[in-house]
C-alpha cells in the first residue's frame, strides 16, 4: 500500500494557490480569523494573476484589468484552520461576463482532505476615469479562460 497522497494541486478546473496563515492571523482561540479568508483569497488570486503578467509593478498597472472592484464575497465555515502554516486555495471562475467575473472557491487541508471554507466573489472591471465597467482586455480573457469550471 502506497502513502502517497494524490496532489492536491492537480485539480479538474480552476487552480490551486498556497496560502500562508500567520500569527496574527488568528484570533484569541487560536483558530484564523474569520476576516482573514478575505485577505488569503486575495493573495492566492494576486499571486495567480501576477505570474501571468497582471499585476501592479512600480506603482502602476501592467494592464487595465488590474482595476477592479469586488461586488460581492459570500464565506460559509465548514472546519476552523486551527494554527500557523500553509493552506489550499482552490478557485476557479463560474462566470464571465463582459466587465464582471465570478469566482467560486474553497480553502482546504494541504492534502485535499478537509474544507474549511468555501463560497463566491464577484469582481466587476472599471474604467479608472469613470468608475463604471469597462469590458476586460483580450489577455484578460485568455488567462481567465484556464479558470473557467466546465458547465
Amino acid at each position: 500500500m502506497s502513502n502517497t497522497v494524490a496532489d492536491p494541486t492537480a485539480v479538474e478546473y480552476g487552480h490551486v494557490e498556497h496560502a500562508m496563515v500567520h500569527f496574527d492571523d488568528l484570533d484569541a482561540m487560536g483558530i484564523l480569523h474569520n476576516a482573514r479568508y478575505a485577505l488569503l483569497l486575495e493573495r492566492a488570486l494576486t499571486a495567480y494573476w501576477s505570474a501571468n503578467g497582471v499585476a501592479l509593478q512600480n506603482g502602476r498597472a501592467t494592464t487595465p484589468d488590474v482595476f477592479h472592484a469586488v461586488r460581492e464575497f459570500a464565506i460559509s465555515f465548514r472546519a476552523p484552520i486551527t494554527g500557523t502554516g500553509p493552506v489550499g486555495v482552490h478557485f476557479w471562475l463560474e462566470h464571465l461576463g463582459t466587465s464582471s467575473a465570478v469566482y467560486g472557491f474553497r480553502f482546504h487541508s494541504l492534502d485535499g482532505t478537509t474544507v474549511y471554507a468555501e463560497g463566491r466573489r464577484a469582481v466587476v472591471r472599471l474604467d479608472p476615469a469613470t468608475l463604471r465597467p469597462a469590458p476586460w482586455t483580450d489577455l484578460a480573457r485568455g488567462i481567465a479562460g484556464a479558470l473557467l469550471r466546465p458547465a
